[in-house]
């Protein structure tokens, strides 16, 4: 015996697979990745930047190559 096939009462909504992103899916991890990078950028302005001066020179090498 074979079961019976149920259908849709109606067509699929509009916001499937196509539908567009709300503002803030974009808007926060852009927020949120601005934030760090200033952190990442001035060390010295973070609560725990005492850290190992290995870190340190790291980080001032890479803003000194970012700012070039």
């Amino acid at each position: 015996m074979s079961a019976p096939s149920h259908t849709r009462p109606h067509p699929a909504s509009p916001g499937g697979a196509d539908g567009r992103l709300p503002w803030w899916a974009l808007a926060l991890p852009t927020v949120l990745f601005a934030a760090l990078l200033t952190l990442i950028l001035h060390p010295s302005d973070a609560q725990a930047a005492a850290g190992d001066p290995a870190v340190s020179r790291l980080l001032e090498h890479l803003q000194q190559l970012i700012t070039r």
